[in-house]
């Protein structure tokens, strides 16, 4: 079964409550199995708009990565994201 990936690209506006999401999303993640692949560090836009701050998590499989997302732990830690940030998240299927 081919692994699935969250990829996350952020500008954060509110940093308090950009934090309070960063502290509550590790639950949903543990929960969910998921794989810290890259979190922060050093990023470059080649093409395209470009946001400060880029994460790629890597799931099992797709319906663990959908069961993550729409999971009540990363609800509620997305409830102190919404408004801080501008956030765009992808999920991939992949190899």
């Amino acid at each position: 079964m081919p692994k699935a990936y969250i990829i996350a690209r952020v500008n954060v506006h509110d940093a308090e409550a950009y934090g309070r999401y960063a502290a509550l999303a590790p639950i949903a993640m543990q929960k969910y199995g998921a794989r810290v692949l890259a979190r922060g560090g050093r990023s470059e836009g080649l093409e395209g708009q470009a946001r400060a701050r880029n994460v790629v998590l890597e799931f099992d499989d797709y319906e663990t990565a959908l069961a993550y997302f729409h999971s009540p732990e990363y609800q509620e830690a997305r409830a102190h994201r919404l408004g801080a940030a501008d956030f765009d998240l992808t999920l991939v299927e992949g190899a």
